[in-house]
């Protein structure tokens, strides 16, 4: 059964955690309210005090800025009149009176998934009207306290000077956030902590009112044993760096699971040994196949690719791992996506592999994807370029449309996988395989929930101490507020507060599926930026204020143009050009300028990034030329030709002077999905990099490339 202690027990327990509380008294007692005010010095406030009392302002049981003697004695005795039945008991908090405009909510909640996390919000009457908080699981560092202060949205009103007073003291601060994280992994009977308000008194916050509530003593998740490096890649090598492949259920039928899979394997094609298996052994695709898998040579095969009915899976893993196959893909439905029956049969699945040593993706998935073995073990296409990205999905349609993607912006992939029902191998396993995966740069995941939290927090950790690590999820419309009695059980969510641990994690959250390639697809081509200062290079004014408007929102550095930098580009082009930042060039440019603007403006100290617009304007009127009844006459054959090499050249020049310089340049045009065969935008995928469709769209992706450098330069 719950229980709510008193504020007086509440703010004791949280001050043997770092939280600083006005100085107060308990009594019993108008004439002892009287001595403790004379002692605290007036004015002072008073409040009931008790066991179960919550919400005292709701209830007006709170009395501020009592100045006298007559003043306490008077409100001590309404208040104690005003006492329930059952609150008989309760006695009377006086308190110092402290003073201060601005207000924090502070707290602990526990998540079923995350365990405890540690929320901060802007705090007082506004709290859950306005829902500025976040959150953070718990244990905290210091680092990802002051990160939770910046992740608010109204973080101005309390990191600068306000109304007169100073900014607040961020250490103070954090010392408190830290504590708390501490007590709900210490504490496991503490089931929420609710510090509101949290006022900023100067600079120095102090818990004005407290509630913690108690319950059933929470189990504490045990921390996932960590395997080093090699044994992560060893244990998942069968399934992306198979020695060879078996495919079970192999069929004529081109409709079929297993034919489909096999035509993939030899399609592209995969640098193993493929062994299918069909009923009767019949030729397929023009080669021999095996009726059985006791026919597989010994050790040649350690994964098998399972497209058979699930009554017959059991048997055929034991039969396989007889021929030493340590992995296997699982498409076969019927399980636990089928009701009571198919989750006994998940479980016998998984209990039989692990007996076997034998790890097991799915089943109910659609494959997976190795290009560095041209490995397209899969039921479906697309088949990716190689490439740096690796993919990890809980739905199998969503890593088609990473692939797709792939495909057409040319940015390749070296792993994918969807992870269908996770039976044994869940998302943190690939994620952790990531992490140690030399052959992976940035991971890119789809995720609608997390089963094991403390394991999930474990690997994503894992993986953005090293990598960029890009995610979407689906189903948060669906998630339900807390039912809470506290503030801070209000705010949570259980969107809120995977939001909060993906910012402590580093984890790059994208809005949709579109986005989280692109960003994914710029962490695999981009340098990391050094700072936010950024410079938009346009060819048309139109597109760089509106740039400009997306850096600002985006919390991007809108940099002035260095004086330096405006007298280098001055000596280049007529005095008409825009001479600030946006720079626009307005047409007085050269055939040489834009290569020589892109090295200056990459190559100044006080620029990190680069936004590259208008690229392939000139390319879609010689496409009009080429196209029309005009040409080849009238010249038109020459502009044309030149228009598309220029084109073709400032692309070059964005990804030369990136890379000579170690900073980002990102190039946005809707020509890019409008035309993706203009020369502009084709010129940069063949660069290797991606063309943003928008300006917008690229501000996005250089946010998130900001947002990761900065957790790796705090961690």
């Amino acid at each position: 059964m719950g229980r709510t202690l008193s504020e007086h027990a509440s703010k004791e327990l949280l001050a043997g955690y770092g939280v600083p509380v006005p100085g107060e008294r308990l009594v019993a007692d108008a004439d002892a309210a009287v001595a403790a005010a004379e002692a605290l010095g007036f004015p002072v406030a008073l409040k009931l005090c008790g066991e179960g009392i919550a919400h005292k302002t709701e209830r007006g049981l709170v009395r501020l800025g009592l100045g006298d003697a007559a003043a306490v004695r008077a409100a001590a005795g309404e208040l104690l009149a005003a006492r329930r039945p059952e609150e008989r008991g309760a006695g009377l908090l006086v308190a110092e009176m402290v003073s201060g405009r601005r207000e924090l909510i502070a707290g602990l909640v526990r998540d079923p998934t995350f365990g405890p996390c540690v929320v901060l919000g802007l705090g007082g009457i506004l709290t859950e009207a306005l829902g500025d908080a976040t959150f953070a699981v718990a244990p905290l560092s210091q680092a990802d306290a002051h990160a939770m202060l910046d992740a608010l949205e109204a973080s101005a009103l309390f990191t600068e000077p306000f109304r007169g007073e100073p900014a607040l003291d961020r250490d103070a601060l954090a010392e408190i956030l830290v504590g708390l994280g501490r007590l709900g992994a210490e504490r496991p009977e503490v089931a929420s902590v609710d510090v509101n308000p949290l006022l900023v008194c100067g600079a120095r916050p102090l818990a004005v009112d407290a509630l913690v509530e108690l319950g059933e003593p929470a189990a504490a998740a045990e921390p996932p044993a960590a395997l080093d490096d090699g044994a992560v890649l060893e244990r998942l090598r069968p399934l992306f760096h198979p020695r060879g492949v078996v495919i079970a259920g192999v069929s004529s039928h081109p409709g079929k699971f297993g034919f489909v899979t096999y035509h993939n394997l030899r399609r592209f094609p995969y640098d193993g040994e493929l062994f299918p298996v069909t009923r009767d052994g019949a030729e397929l695709l023009g080669r021999p196949t095996l009726a059985d898998v006791s026919e597989v040579p010994e050790g040649r095969a350690d994964l098998v690719f399972v497209c058979t009915p699930n009554q017959v899976n059991l048997e055929l893993l034991r039969a396989c791992a007889k021929r030493g196959v340590r992995a296997a893909f699982v498409a076969s439905g019927g399980y636990g996506e089928a009701g009571p029956e198919g989750r006994e049969r998940e479980r016998e699945l998984v209990a039989l592999a692990e007996e076997l040593g034998m790890v097991v993706a799915g089943p109910n998935g659609q494959g997976v994807i190795s290009t560095p073995r041209s490995l397209c073990a899969q039921i479906v296409a697309p088949y990716p370029p190689p490439g740096p990205i690796s993919v990890a999905s809980q739905s199998g349609n969503l890593v088609s449309s990473f692939l797709n993607y792939a495909v057409s912006t040319g940015i390749g992939v070296s792993k994918a996988v969807s992870a269908g029902n996770s039976a044994q191998l869940g998302l943190a396993d690939y994620l952790e395989y990531f992490a140690a995966d030399p052959e992976t740069g940035v991971a890119l995941a789809y995720l609608e929930g997390v089963r094991d939290g403390a394991r999930f927090v474990a690997a994503a950790r894992r993986l953005t101490a090293r990598k960029p690590l890009v995610l979407v999820k689906g189903g948060a419309a669906a998630e339900g507020q807390r039912a809470a009695a506290s503030h801070t059980g209000a705010l949570a969510s259980d969107d809120r507060v995977f939001d909060g641990l993906c910012r402590q994690l580093g984890v790059l959250r994208a809005p949709t599926v579109e986005e989280a390639f692109e960003w994914a697809a710029t962490f695999a081509t981009q340098p990391l930026p050094r700072g936010r200062r950024t410079v938009v290079f346009t060819t048309a004014g139109g597109w760089g204020v509106l740039a400009a408007d997306a850096c600002a929102a985006a919390g991007l550095e809108l940099i002035p143009l260095p004086d330096d930098l405006r007298a280098a580009i001055d000596e280049l082009v007529p005095p008409r050009w825009s001479r600030n930042n946006p720079i626009d060039l307005a047409g007085g440019e050269t055939r040489d300028t834009i290569p020589q603007v892109f090295d200056l403006v990459c190559a100044h100290p006080e620029v990190d990034a680069v936004l590259h617009l208008g690229l392939g304007i000139q390319a879609a009127q010689a496409r009009l030329f080429r196209t029309g009844e005009f040409f080849p006459d009238h010249g038109l054959e020459r502009i044309t030709e030149f228009h598309e090499r220029q084109d073709r050249r400032y692309a070059r020049a964005a990804r030369e002077a990136s890379e000579r310089h170690g900073k980002p340049v990102l190039s946005a045009t809707e020509l890019s999905r409008t035309h993706p065969d203009n020369p502009g935008p084709l010129g940069v995928r063949e660069e290797g990099r991606l063309c943003h469709a928008s300006a917008h769209r690229a501000v996005a992706a250089l946010r998130a490339l900001c947002d990761y450098a900065e957790f790796r330069r705090r961690t």
